[in-house]
């Protein structure tokens, strides 16, 4: 195999410094959704912080998981990959904690940025401070949080899972299961139910001034950060600014054949008292814009309807199953960038 040869810089500062001062914005989500939000937000703020869900239990996390009895590292590993600056520091470091190994034992398939994160965990016994070094080795532009420091177990309740039986409400255990059921998902929770937030999440959503939900798998990804009560209470109380983010198209599975009104009114179903600003969806993936409205306005949000989806072209997915349909970064900057300027402070932020 040829030697790559990587000379690097360290980058000095972040967007922040040398933009001044920037609003204070909290990301939600996880897997590729996620990371397409981030992004699209490290480009308009410094001030970047990402919370994201723990639930995971497939592939190299999963395995992890199992063997270790330590949060899944996926998630978070893919949003300090988002996190990476475009220079050739961040772009060598986010292809490193990307890399997976090929081999015939039992390394194959595990992520370099996983088995770092671990072992930091390990090292440190402190899930924040780990992941703060892992950015700083980064030089991520923004922060990333675990939404609970307990591993957690997704469970469905899911019409028609075993196709013999189309009528029939199952439970169906473990988020990759949820992630690709054949059946209709009515509704999820997590075990243990009513597990602790970690402190800094809930610190950062109420201190911000925009909290941005979604995109990602809608039963997997999204809704389980309103099923750990601590945060759910500060995304209720906090004076900040909420978007939620919708995704390009349903998701094979999950949310085969739902509507965009449909992913709000399953929402508010899990979360009846929580209120949001704006619904954010391309403008090309709302089939009945009266209806979507109609949705949002039932969450207290206006919707807004920008083109944020990549021109054709192959995507990794923004689920487990993947899909066509991809968001070009810099639309859905403009987007939130937009949002943030028609429906939030006039002048400075803070």
């Amino acid at each position: 195999m040829p030697r790559r040869t990587i000379r690097l810089r360290r980058p000095v500062g972040t967007r922040a410094a040398q933009r001044g001062t920037q609003p204070k914005v909290v990301a939600l989500g996880g897997g590729a959704g996620l990371s397409a939000s981030l992004t699209a937000l490290r480009r308009i703020t410094g001030d970047l912080t990402a919370v994201v869900t723990v639930a995971d239990d497939g592939g190299s996390s999963g395995r992890l998981r199992d063997e270790l009895g330590v949060l899944p590292p996926g998630d978070l590993r893919k949003a300090l990959a988002a996190l990476c600056g475009d220079d050739e520091w961040g772009r060598t470091w986010a292809e490193v904690i990307q890399h997976r190994f090929v081999s015939r034992g039992d390394m194959h398939d595990h992520a370099v940025g996983n088995l770092l994160i671990v072992a930091l965990w390990e090292q440190l016994g402190d899930h924040v401070q780990a992941l703060d070094l892992v950015g700083k080795l980064l030089g991520a532009h923004g922060r990333v949080l675990p939404m609970s420091a307990v591993p957690l177990e997704l469970q469905a309740l899911v019409r028609g899972h075993d196709p013999e039986r189309p009528d029939e409400v199952s439970t169906v255990c473990g988020q990759a299961n949820v992630a690709l059921t054949r059946g209709e998902v009515q509704q999820v929770h997590l075990v243990p139910h009513d597990p602790p937030a970690v402190s800094e999440a809930v610190k950062a959503v109420l201190d911000a001034d925009w909290v941005v939900l979604g995109p990602g798998s809608w039963f997997s990804s999204v809704i389980p950060h309103l099923l750990v009560p601590e945060l759910l209470d500060a995304l209720t109380q906090t004076k900040a600014r909420k978007v939620l983010s919708l995704n390009l198209a349903p998701q094979p599975g999950e949310t085969e054949g739902f509507s965009p009104q449909r992913h709000l009114d399953v929402l508010a179903r899990h979360a009846p008292k929580l209120a949001f600003d704006v619904v954010l969806a391309d403008e090309n993936a709302v089939p009945d814009r009266d209806s979507l409205c109609q949705a949002a306005e039932r969450l207290g949000a206006t919707a807004q309807l920008s083109p944020v989806a990549a021109a054709g072209g192959a995507s990794p997915g923004e689920g487990p199953a993947g899909g066509a349909a991809r968001h070009d970064p810099e639309l859905l900057a403009a987007a939130y960038d937009r949002i943030f300027r028609m429906h939030g402070r006039i002048g400075p932020w803070r």
